[in-house]
């Protein structure tokens, strides 16, 4: 899973403390940059986390200083972030079906004043890098790069990743559309503010965070074959609600991996090692197995969940 995971997915988490009707989807020409062998995508709503007072109050606490240095560059070339920015994305993929290397691309969705962007970098001397009739800006010294895909969608990262992105989306590379199976999971979850999806690996590594010690029991080498692929969101229309669906290949597995998922929160609510606050969250989450699929639901209200997001056990679950 990304390593940086945990920080894009605690900022949004903290940031969305209310949410909007459509919730965060992906337009076409995002799903089209992003290269199909995803292990982990997350998707924020941008605009509902800039309508929170409460949550700009928290932002600069825990948002990761890849975006803040993305901000500061972009804000340097005339473009106000905040205003024109509706849907961020950030993707970790490997650069091809056989590898375990990642790399992650940040897409983002809005209004955007390219010519104005793009005059004040030519202004400013700024040499793009062509790649067919794409260019990719170097945003000053931040690292980062973008690339300007039309008027409503723009890719970033570092230029090996931008390119990936580019190559998806001008038909050189596989891309997320046809990714069968990550699509269809998207429809579950892309109507919310904020949604991820992770592969059988990103799944894997995922479950053997949450579980802990409970992950050294026989039980969970079988379980850990057998997944497939998971999915969670957030809600922040009412406190906060986070759901979490892992699918295995068969009823018998979901329904000993939530058995395991049980035993952890017995482990953790027994250990001095745990906080009140880790303790008062697992009272108020649940665990079933329904139809080959794994089941973790928790809610809370926005004070018990700001408590949460420094705790090692919230960071396990969203890393």
């Amino acid at each position: 899973m990304m390593e940086a995971g945990r920080g894009w997915i605690a900022a949004a988490a903290l940031a969305f403390l209310s949410t909007t009707a459509f919730g965060a989807q992906l337009s076409g020409d995002a799903r089209s940059a992003i290269p199909k062998d995803i292990q982990q995508i997350i998707v924020v709503d941008y605009r509902a986390m800039q309508n929170s007072p409460a949550a700009m109050s928290l932002r600069d606490k825990v948002v990761p200083p890849e975006l803040k240095r993305l901000e500061t560059a972009l804000k340097q070339s005339g473009f106000k972030v905040e205003s024109v920015t509706d849907v961020l994305a950030f993707a970790a993929f490997r650069t091809n079906s056989k590898s375990t290397a990642t790399r992650t691309i940040g897409i983002a969705q809005g209004q955007f004043p390219t010519s104005t962007i793009i005059a004040n970098m030519t202004k400013a001397k700024v040499k793009p890098t062509a790649v067919r009739n794409n260019n990719i800006y170097p945003m000053g010294s931040s690292g980062m790069s973008v690339a300007f895909l039309n008027q409503t969608t723009m890719v970033f990262g570092d230029v090996p990743s931008v390119r990936a992105a580019l190559d998806a989306r001008d038909g050189f590379a596989p891309n997320f559309l046809a990714n069968g199976e990550m699509m269809n999971e998207m429809i579950a979850v892309d109507k919310s503010a904020l949604w991820s999806l992770l592969d059988q690996k990103g799944t894997q590594v995922m479950m053997r965070n949450v579980l802990g010690e409970a992950a050294q029991l026989a039980d969970y080498d079988t379980v850990k074959n057998r997944m497939k692929d998971s999915r969670y969101t957030m809600d922040f229309s009412n406190g906060v609600k986070f759901d979490m669906a892992v699918v295995m290949s068969d009823t018998v597995t979901a329904a000993t991996a939530a058995t395991l998922m049980k035993g952890m929160v017995l482990m953790r609510k027994s250990t001095d090692s745990s906080s009140s606050t880790e303790k008062d969250a697992l009272a108020h989450t649940s665990i079933d197995s329904n139809a080959g699929t794994l089941l973790v639901d928790y809610s809370a209200s926005d004070s018990e969940f700001s408590s949460l997001l420094s705790s090692p056990l919230f960071l396990q679950v969203v890393h």
